[in-house]
């Protein structure tokens, strides 16, 4: 393919994705800026020049100089979709351009101005970054990325698109702020279980974090003027990688959550069997309910798949302890679990309890931060609640 036709490819790739953003109503209406600066800043200009596909069995390369098509159509696969971009040594996913969808629905709750200081951390292959400094302006943006290599790629590509935005090799969730400076806006690219303290610390009362929360969920957070605290509510869904550095849970795409998911059972019998009078399917189908449960037992990892009998789901806490819900074709099912703990039953626990909650969406939950200990939260902060690990004071 000639460098005039990949242009023209990319040009309509570009445009099938702005309108594929504008039919589902993914381009934030409070915030038209982030449509604008898509256009300015597409993803493929902070693309490297291989991606990652899977083929069912295992992730596979496109290289761009060899199948620019491929490269292209992978780039720009849905609006839903992140483009993996690094593999770990175990050959799952370690990096990767989020989903168009996502990011815009991260940047529109960021609730970002004009002249605002932004620390935008983990800064992956620059994009974010970009946009952010596109609102923002120039030198109003720092960045953190803790591989070196990531780091200075994303720098290479910032300057190529004329973006006055600085990239620092760091961790984030250790070293605390560059510059030690308050800023206005934090925006977090990874993955964490636990806010750090030295996040809110960062962030000038009434200032804004916007961050990826565990495995699902992302959430805002205002500090409070008082600086004592910060609290907002869950945003919308989000899947990211997970911090390399604190134990919070990796987000799991579906093929990493099967492999996961037959590591830790192994090949043993399980260790209880029981009939269970509900049919597994909204598990597949209400994210309002997978939401609750990510909140009430936010180490289980749920998977899903259907087969003639209807869907079957496979559950596991990344160590030892999984069960499966096997659908009997009736509306009931099957629960066999093993390991040290029973998660099936905490599961099904917890899906009752929603129950009982009157089925609230994901909107109706949100998380306070202390200095001492986090937790989430029913409709306000003093309603039904749920701990949260705490990381370590960066």
């Amino acid at each position: 393919m000639t460098g005039r036709h990949n242009t023209a490819a990319l040009d309509a790739h570009r445009a099938g994705q702005d309108a594929a953003m504008a039919q589902d109503g993914a381009w934030p209406a409070d915030s038209p800026w982030v449509r604008e600066a898509m256009a300015v800043l597409p993803r493929d200009r902070f693309a490297p020049d291989r991606l990652w596909r899977w083929d069912g069995r295992a992730y596979e390369p496109l290289d761009r100089a060899t199948d620019p098509r491929g490269w292209a159509e992978e780039l720009y696969g849905g609006i839903h979709a992140p483009a993996v971009t690094r593999l770990d040594t175990g050959g799952l996913p370690s990096s990767s351009l989020s989903a168009p969808a996502v990011v815009a629905d991260m940047l529109d709750s960021l609730l970002l101005e004009p002249g605002h200081r932004v620390w935008d951390i983990g800064a992956g292959q620059g994009w974010t970054t970009a946009l952010a400094a596109h609102r923002a302006g120039p030198r109003r943006v720092v960045a953190t990325e803790l591989d070196a290599g990531l780091a200075e790629f994303a720098r290479r590509r910032l300057a190529a698109a004329g973006v006055d935005a600085e990239v620092l090799t760091g961790d984030a969730t250790r070293d605390g702020p560059p510059g030690g400076r308050p800023v206005d806006r934090i925006h977090a690219g990874y993955a964490v279980e636990a806010v750090p303290w030295g996040w809110v610390e960062a962030v000038r009362p009434g200032g804004r974090i916007v961050y990826p929360w565990g495995r699902l969920g992302h959430v805002a957070l205002t500090r409070a003027e008082d600086g004592r605290s910060a609290a907002g509510w869950v945003q919308g869904l989000a899947r990211f990688m997970a911090d390399r550095t604190a134990p919070a849970p990796a987000p799991a795409p579906a093929p990493a959550g099967r492999v996961a998911y037959a590591a830790v059972r192994g090949d043993g019998e399980p260790q209880t069997r029981s009939p269970v009078d509900r049919d597994p399917a909204p598990l597949a189908d209400d994210w309002h309910l997978r939401f609750a449960i990510r909140v009430a037992v936010p180490d289980a990892v749920l998977l899903t798949g259907r087969d003639q009998d209807g869907v079957n789901a496979w559950i596991h806490d990344g160590d030892r302890s999984w069960a499966a819900l096997t659908a009997r074709g009736d509306g009931t099912a099957l629960l066999f679990q093993g390991g040290p703990r029973p998660i099936g039953d905490e599961v099904l626990t917890a899906w009752s309890q929603w129950d009982a909650l009157g089925r609230p969406s994901r909107y109706d939950y949100g998380i306070t931060v202390t200095p001492d200990k986090q937790w989430a939260w029913l409709h306000t902060p003093d309603g039904p609640h749920w701990p949260i690990g705490v990381c370590s004071q960066a």
